[in-house]
C-alpha cells in the first residue's frame, strides 16, 4: 500500500507542464502532455479545421500523429492542413491514413513515436471505452486528442460521452468557435474563422432578439 500524502506533500509535488501562451493559455491554462482531450461538435462548424489548428500548436511541444480514420488522406483533409499552415510543422506532424487500433498501437510502441495522437473520429474508429482506457494505461506519457460527432450538443455515442467526462480538456465546437472546458484553467473561446463566426453569432443574436420580441 502506498503512503498517504499530506497537503504539504501534494503542494510540493512538481509536474511538467507545457508552458502554453497567448490564446491557447487563455483557452486551456497550462496543461500536461498526458491523458486525454476531446473536440466535439456538429459538421460544417469548423471542427476539423480547429483540430488541425490545435495539432499545429501542439507540434511545438512534441511529435504529432493525426489518425484520419474518417476521411483518410482526402482532398478535404488536404484543405484543412493547408488552412492550418501545417507545412510549418515539418517532420513534427504526420497524417495517418485510416490506421486501425492495432496498427496505431504497434506504431506507438516504437522508439521516438508520436507524443500526441489525434483520433478522428471516435465513431469511425469504433472505439470501446475499455479500449480507450487501455490506450491510457499502455501509453501514460502520451496525450490523446479525440474528435467526436454530436447528437444535439453532446457527443453522439456512449464511448465519446464517457471520454468527455474523463478528459482533462474538452472543446465544444459551434459556429466556428471552440468553447473550452479545462481542468487546468483557461476557459476563453477560440475563434476558428472570423467571418464565419461573425455571421453565425450575429445571426444567433438576431434570432434571439426576434424571439424576445414575440
Amino acid at each position: 500500500m502506498k503512503k498517504g500524502l499530506t497537503a504539504r506533500n501534494v503542494l510540493a509535488t512538481k509536474f511538467n507542464t507545457l508552458g502554453f501562451d497567448g490564446v491557447w493559455r487563455d483557452a486551456v491554462g497550462d496543461p500536461q502532455l498526458t491523458g486525454s482531450w476531446i473536440i466535439y461538435g456538429d459538421t460544417k462548424n469548423g471542427k476539423t479545421t480547429f483540430a488541425m489548428m490545435l495539432s499545429k500548436y501542439l507540434s511545438g511541444f512534441g511529435r504529432v500523429a493525426y489518425n484520419s480514420v474518417e476521411e483518410g488522406n482526402s482532398r478535404t483533409i488536404q484543405m484543412a492542413v493547408d488552412r492550418a499552415g501545417l507545412l510549418e510543422a515539418g517532420a513534427r506532424w504526420m497524417l495517418l491514413d485510416r490506421e486501425s487500433k492495432d496498427e496505431l498501437c504497434e506504431r506507438l510502441r516504437r522508439q521516438r513515436s508520436a507524443d500526441i495522437v489525434f483520433i478522428d473520429s471516435v465513431q469511425f474508429m469504433d472505439l470501446k471505452f475499455s479500449e480507450y482506457k487501455d490506450l491510457k494505461r499502455r501509453f501514460p506519457t502520451k496525450l490523446f486528442v479525440y474528435i467526436s460527432h454530436v447528437d444535439g450538443r453532446r457527443p453522439s455515442t456512449p464511448t465519446a460521452l464517457r471520454i468527455l467526462r474523463d478528459a482533462n480538456v474538452a472543446f465544444r465546437i459551434e459556429g466556428f468557435k471552440a468553447f473550452p472546458t479545462s481542468r487546468y484553467g483557461g476557459g476563453r473561446p477560440v475563434v476558428i474563422w472570423d467571418k464565419g463566426a461573425d455571421e453565425y453569432w450575429g445571426r444567433e443574436k438576431e434570432v434571439g432578439a426576434g424571439k424576445a420580441a414575440r
